[in-house]
């Protein structure tokens, strides 16, 4: 017979290996739900198998966690380290032993690797290093960064504000209701004094209510019992959106009014016959008067009108010329006339009328008295038409031959404008000038300043030239002792503006002079960055008539103007200089000697056909018949211009030199030499094509024909200056053929003789390449 020890042992045996089974099925069951996605399925409504299964899977992540702090690595918690769980030994009659490293539910068991503590070491010491390293920023990352940390403290400073706004608005809030609660308290109304007493006194006194009804007896009220009569008479009462004032009569509605007697006040029923007559005399007599004034003013008016058109037709029929008549004579037909004279015309509205002599110039006195001194007998057309418009502060675009008189035509303005501002000082000339000049070339330049110098003669005030060839040092120690006149190029205006030596704060006065040769020389950049050097707040409004507006009121005050002046002078308009125009100038008006591009009447044109071996020969022919008067010789190199003065020196003639390779006091040297007669010869390259004003100047020889024929233009224009005669001679080689028609065309448009050998040659005929394009 079996002992109890030996039974004991085989049911706890058999115990243990039921739930190693139960252990098996439920890892089972484990990897079955896994492999559906993680659903359980409870079988139902079964309670209680439910809640056993949920019991085994406790014990199963019991498990599971345990397992997983046996395999936890060393880590530097203060929780004390626990000691790996040691099997039981098996019982005897019991299932074998499990090892030490198999799972518990009989499933495999990944083991985690842990982390080397190098490799942490390290990626702590490279993040270390890399925040440690210093990050540099562009200035735009920068100003980003910091515009968003000031946005960050302006939200934070708001949502504070806002915050403590809406905690003093909440808290006003509560102070105001808790004194509505308490007024209604004590003075309201009953529901006003349950609201303010809250719940508990509500229910309180709905419990006083309900005792008092059952002590007392509830009040009864009786139903109101209405007569039919009332009930049908209420039904046909208006509605209160009725009209009920539609048949209202106001005769009838309106009140009595007292009436008075009127008899009894020694008049008929109150009426003074007598005032009543002279009322209506005086009424009469005003109504005559005011009619009869009218009628004398018409009157007045229409024999004035009579005798103006009747004097101005005498006046035409006696041929009165209009040289001889006043300026209030002058007649639209007389403003004609003389325009067409001078060949002078406007583009623009409203301009302002010409001038016919000094006399009708409204410029200072000091100006009209330098004009006396130099001898201007009369102005010239350009001056007739620009100095009136200029005075008037419009802009103005002027277009005349070279020789025209264009300086003082802008000069007269410009002293003009200064007059009317405070004086130079110290504290004003930080300001920079009033007035500013450019030119092309420093020879144009130095020759404006001594013409601008002649005609402030009678004023202190000074001009300074800003051109290159010369110390900028100098020129920046001239303009800061002030002046009120600066006259530059545009490339060191430029540079001086940038090295800050100079500034255009009040610099309300521009000129442009010889605007075309400045875009052809290549400064139309520097040009556009002076203008823009200029405070944008002086320019005009777009707007014309605002713009008159303004000026006429600027005039009427007497004062500086407070809007940009901006004359632009040119022999040719071209799409560039147009352009320029449009950009920098308001409603300018365009005035016209003659047609742009055209060679003065005072000009005698000469083409010669020849070969190279034949030009000396032409030119002493041509300089023996000047005989001896003085004579400019263009050439296009450098080179050209030392042969062509050897010829002429050898010929006997003194001769003189001016090109770019020269020294700027060189240059001056032979300019002024020339001018002063001792040279009767100068030989030049384009740097005295245009500017270059020097008087009685007789031939002008072309010994060399321009590529272009601006250049021709304005070579010949150094002669005929100040309505005298001049002589222009040009030598044509077959290299000069790209320029052939271009010349034949401006000959033609100029009443000059074209040669025949011109005239019949292939390349005057057909724009330079259309031929090429037909074969």
């Amino acid at each position: 017979m079996m002992s109890a020890h030996s039974m004991r042992g085989r049911g706890l045996g058999a115990a243990l290996f039921a739930l190693e089974d139960a252990l098996s099925l439920c890892a089972a069951c484990e990897g079955a739900r896994r492999e559906r996605g993680g659903r359980r399925d409870y079988g139902g409504d079964d309670r209680d198998g439910r809640r056993h299964r949920d019991h085994r899977d406790h014990r199963r992540d019991d498990r599971r966690r345990r397992d997983d702090r046996r395999e936890r690595p060393y880590s530097r918690d203060r929780s004390p380290e626990r000691k790996p769980d040691v099997a039981p030994p098996p019982l005897p009659g019991g299932p074998p032993a499990r090892p030490p490293d198999a799972p518990l539910n009989g499933t495999s068991a990944v083991k985690k690797e842990p982390v080397a503590l190098e490799e942490m070491l390290k990626k702590k010491q490279e993040e270390m290093q890399k925040a440690a390293r210093p990050v540099f920023l562009s200035k735009k990352e920068r100003e980003a960064l910091a515009l968003k940390r000031r946005e960050e403290q302006v939200q934070a400073q708001r949502g504070a504000m806002e915050a403590t706004l809406q905690q003093q608005r909440e808290a006003f809030q509560e102070q105001q209701r808790r004194f509505e609660e308490a007024r209604a308290a004590a003075y309201g109304s009953a529901n006003a004094r349950e609201v303010a007493l809250g719940d508990d006194a509500r229910m309180k006194d709905q419990v006083m209510d309900q005792i008092r009804k059952q002590y007392l007896g509830a009040e009864r009220t009786k139903r109101k019992v209405v007569h039919p009569a009332e009930r049908m008479k209420r039904g046909q009462e208006w509605d209160m959106e009725d009209d009920t004032l539609a048949e209202a009569n106001p005769l009838i509605d309106a009140p009595e009014r007292d009436v008075g007697l009127l008899f009894g006040r020694g008049m008929r029923a109150g009426i003074d016959r007598s005032e009543q007559r002279r009322a209506g005399e005086r009424a009469q007599a005003e109504v005559l008067r005011k009619y009869r004034s009218e009628r004398e003013m018409e009157d007045l008016q229409r024999l004035s009108r009579r005798d103006r058109i009747a004097d101005k037709e005498q006046a035409i029929k006696k041929g009165k010329h209009w040289s001889e008549k006043a300026l209030e004579e002058m007649a639209e037909r007389d403003w004609r006339i003389f325009m067409e004279d001078f060949s002078i015309s406007y583009k623009g509205k409203n301009p302002a009328r010409p001038m016919r002599s000094w006399d009708e110039m409204s410029a200072p006195a000091f100006v009209r008295r330098a004009i006396d001194r130099l001898g201007f007998a009369k102005p010239s057309p350009i001056q007739m038409a620009s100095i009136p418009v200029g005075l008037s502060m419009r802009d103005v675009i002027g277009i005349a031959e070279t020789g025209s008189g264009k300086t003082c035509a802008f000069m007269v303005p410009l002293l003009n404008y200064i007059a009317k501002l405070p004086e130079m000082t110290d504290e004003v000339a930080v300001h920079g000038p009033y007035g500013l000049v450019m030119a092309p070339t420093r020879e144009l330049a130095q020759q404006i300043e001594e013409e601008g110098r002649k005609l402030m003669h009678y004023t202190a005030y000074r001009v300074t030239s800003v051109v290159g060839g010369q110390s900028i040092d100098e020129q920046a120690t001239a303009l800061r002792r002030g002046c009120e006149i600066v006259i530059a190029t545009p490339g060191r205006l430029l540079d001086c503006l940038e090295r800050r030596y100079c500034v255009l704060n009040q610099c309300n006065f521009i000129v442009l002079d010889e605007a075309d040769r400045m875009i052809d020389l290549g400064f139309e950049p520097q040009v556009i960055g002076v203008m823009d050097a200029m405070p944008n707040s002086t320019l005009k409004p777009e707007d014309e008539a605002q713009a008159q507006a303004l000026a006429q009121r600027d005039s009427a005050r007497g004062g500086a103007p407070q809007y940009r002046v901006t004359f632009m002078f040119s022999a040719t308009m071209r799409p560039e200089v147009e352009r320029l125009a449009r950009k920098y100038l308001r409603n300018p008006v365009v005035v016209t000697i003659a047609s742009a591009g055209q060679a003065g009447e005072n000009i005698t044109q000469v083409v010669r056909m020849c070969k190279h071996n034949e030009k000396e020969r032409l030119l002493v022919s041509a300089l023996a018949e000047v005989g001896g008067g003085k004579t400019i010789v263009f050439v296009n190199t450098q080179k050209s211009c030392d042969i062509v003065s050897r010829i002429i020196e050898r010929n006997g003639y003194p001769c003189c030199v001016l090109h770019g390779g020269k020294a700027q006091d060189q240059r001056e040297e032979s300019l002024n030499g020339f001018r002063a007669g001792e040279f009767t010869c100068l030989v030049a390259t384009n740097v005295a094509g245009r500017g270059i004003d020097v008087p009685d100047v007789a031939l002008v020889v072309n010994y060399e024909m321009p590529s272009k024929i601006e250049d021709y233009t304005h070579r010949i224009g150094r002669t005929g200056r100040a309505g005298k005669k001049g002589t222009a001679v040009t030598f044509l080689t077959a290299d000069d053929a790209g320029v052939f028609y271009d010349l034949r065309k401006f000959l033609k448009s100029s009443n000059a003789n074209v040669p025949a050998e011109l005239a019949r040659h292939e390349a005057s005929r057909a724009q330079p390449g259309a031929l090429e394009q037909i074969r």
